[in-house]
């Protein structure tokens, strides 16, 4: 059964957009999915409530048409960054971005909405197999990061974070970090379209991550039920660091892509003490695959 259908790119400048698209298009050949690229264009009249007290009309017109300025200037390099890619990609047919897409073979659109990312995106996420987000490590650049969020937060799918260099190749090896929760199982059911059509798959333990709930063994055992052969893996914290220990047993393995539940414990607990979510988003090399 066809997993895969529609993946939604969200992009909000076009800084580490390539990454993104050669992993997009990978997905869309690999597939035969339809690659849905889209441009959230914030609105400069909403900056008027923002504004504040002590600001004339005419102060508050001039932040509206800066702001409106600036979205156009990035809207066009992302578009212009898509058609590059497009031309450079004859494979994969670019169609206008509508249902019905292609069925059958490697499609991608582009879309450009007015709005705020954190509605304009899970809105679209909710409808889209999976989300891939640039990766969030995009200079001065917030709003990939909170694409990321709103994705895992507020869409109910699962949102493949994509590395900082172009991966060409398809994912030919998947690690499963596994610690028994519910994050680590929803991300578990995210990954099968890959783990099904990997060369070799390894589900990652260690006994300071794992939560109550099932164990390793058991996750082993439910991927047979679906066809997939995969081993099993203790890791060791590093430095009394689980996610530095996680991507080390990730390395060791050569994996193209790595499972697991983002935030089991609060989003701002770990942004405060850290937390494994937190390392693997800031030193990852290979494709990521996030759920909660």
């Amino acid at each position: 059964m066809k997993q895969v259908s529609k993946i939604l790119l969200p992009l909000s400048s076009a800084r580490n957009s390539e990454a993104a698209f050669v992993s997009g298009a990978n997905f869309a050949r690999r597939f035969s999915a339809h690659l849905a690229v889209l441009h959230v264009r914030s609105d400069g009249r909403d900056i008027a409530p923002l504004a504040g007290e002590g600001l004339t009309g005419g102060m508050v017109e001039e932040l509206i048409a800066s702001a409106e300025k600036e979205g156009g200037k990035r809207s066009r390099e992302v578009q212009n960054a898509f058609e590059d890619f497009a031309s450079r990609t004859p494979d994969i047919e670019a169609v206008p971005p509508r249902i019905p897409f292609p069925q059958g073979r490697p499609s991608m659109s582009f879309n450009v909405l007015k709005g705020a990312e954190s509605e304009v995106i899970p809105w679209h996420a909710r409808l889209s197999d999976f989300t891939l987000v640039p990766h969030p490590d995009s200079g001065d650049e917030v709003s990939s990061s909170e694409a990321l969020h709103a994705v895992l937060f507020d869409s109910g799918r699962p949102a493949v974070i994509a590395p900082r260099i172009p991966m060409p190749h398809f994912v030919k090896r998947v690690c499963i970090a596994w610690n028994g929760t519910a994050e680590a199982a929803s991300a578990l059911r995210g990954v099968l379209a890959w783990a099904s059509t990997s060369e070799r798959v390894r589900v990652l333990h260690c006994e300071d991550y794992q939560r109550r709930g099932p164990d390793a063994r058991e996750v082993v055992d439910y991927l047979s039920m679906h066809g997939i052969a995969a081993d099993r893996q203790e890791f060791q914290a590093i430095d009394r660091d689980i996610g530095k220990g996680l991507l080390g047993a990730c390395q060791d393995f050569g994996a193209d892509m790595l499972a697991m539940g983002a935030y089991s414990h609060s989003r701002l607990r770990q942004l405060i003490l850290g937390g494994v979510t937190r390392h693997v988003l800031e030193n990852n090399t290979q494709l990521v695959l996030m759920s909660r």
